[in-house]
């Protein structure tokens, strides 16, 4: 029995089927549709309910009938075969796209390198490999200038229905961002041994990180910040320089959490109210300034990560003498009982044997 040669239309149509996952059956039936379109447009008018379409699924060749009649006009069958072509590439568009958008989706949540491709109005538009992201004014740094073909690491926020379809939208300003650069740059965190607990961010300005580990030897606040600050500098280095990162162990302690979290302000005195998740805190003069930061950005950040509603003062003269007694009734007691031990031991030493 001599081979069946199949036509270009069936090597294409399974060619669609195999490599793309588009149902054979689907794509008939979308080009049918298609074909009685156009019948329809040359033919205005028509009942579409009287009409029907075989399409043969070996040569591609198309019949219309009114009914059972063939009314299939002369030179028909290049119309058909340029609109079967048409539908098939198109299904081969939407099912690429279908691939990609799944793709990323999975990777929601995480970062990835982009490149600025343009500027749509207020919106970049990302290249982020295999698609395009927008990234709106929202999710921008503002002091940030974005310009063609520069080069940035973005935070994959979500996919959303937008004007042609859907679209991956993309940030600068979420906190995603800081913990997945933290994960890229810090193989601690990257293994969970150090964890990031808390962010608290003014994109393009200032960011406050919270960490720790229950690893013994392990520095969370050493890990991150790396040797001579080389880890926390390539975090900075990726976010145009425009941001200060700063870092502090993360505390179970409220009191102690809140004195790391006002850093670079020390010697503060701290009195919490549980009730009402507020901390009233006393400064010297000379540490005020740092305690509140510029615009109030410092204590601001400090209230977030802490999630205290935090009251700045100056400590009072006699919180300062009253802290001074204590330091020096604490210092004497170490004191003695330095003195106690060393006496025990040369009491030991010159005891006969």
């Amino acid at each position: 029995m001599p081979a069946i040669q199949r036509s270009e239309f069936a090597l294409a149509l399974n060619q669609v089927a195999t490599e793309r996952g588009v149902d054979v059956s689907v794509v008939l039936e979308t080009v049918k549709n298609a074909i009685l379109a156009a019948y329809r447009k040359d033919h205005p008018g028509v009942e579409v309910t009287d009409y029907s379409v075989s399409l043969n699924q070996n040569t591609g060749e198309a019949r219309v009938f009114y009914k059972e009649e063939d009314v299939t006009p002369p030179g028909f069958g290049r119309i058909a075969a340029q609109t079967a072509k048409q539908v098939i590439l198109q299904k081969i568009r939407e099912k690429e796209k279908e691939v990609i958008l799944t793709d990323y989706k999975l990777r929601i949540g995480s970062i990835i390198n982009g490149m600025v491709l343009r500027l749509i109005g207020p919106n970049v538009i990302i290249d982020i490999g295999k698609a395009e992201a927008i990234m709106p004014p929202p999710e921008q740094i503002q002091n940030e200038k974005y310009f063609l073909n520069k080069k940035l690491v973005v935070y994959l926020v979500e996919t959303r229905e937008g004007a042609k379809g859907e679209e991956i939208i993309v940030s600068r300003t979420n906190n995603g961002l800081i913990e997945g650069l933290f994960k890229r740059e810090v193989p601690e965190v990257a293994s969970g041994s150090v964890i990031i607990k808390e962010i608290a961010r003014e994109p393009g300005n200032r960011c406050k990180i919270a960490v720790f580990s229950n690893q013994q030897g392990i520095d969370p606040v050493g890990s991150c910040v790396g040797q001579k600050g080389v880890r926390v500098q390539a975090i900075i280095a990726e976010l145009g320089g425009l941001e200060k990162i700063d870092i502090i162990q993360w505390q179970d302690d409220p009191k102690n959490y809140i004195i790391q979290a006002l850093s670079p302000a020390k010697d503060a005195t701290i009195k919490l109210n549980e009730k009402d998740k507020t901390a009233f805190v006393y400064v010297p003069k000379e540490e005020l300034s740092l305690a509140i930061g510029r615009e109030g950005q410092n204590v601001r950040l400090a209230s977030k990560l802490t999630g205290y509603r935090i009251e700045i003062e100056e400590k009072k003269e006699e919180q300062v003498s009253e802290e001074k007694e204590v330091t020096e009734e604490v210092k004497e007691k170490k004191e003695k009982k330095t003195k106690t031990v060393k006496a025990r031991k040369t009491k030991k030493e010159e005891s006969p044997k």
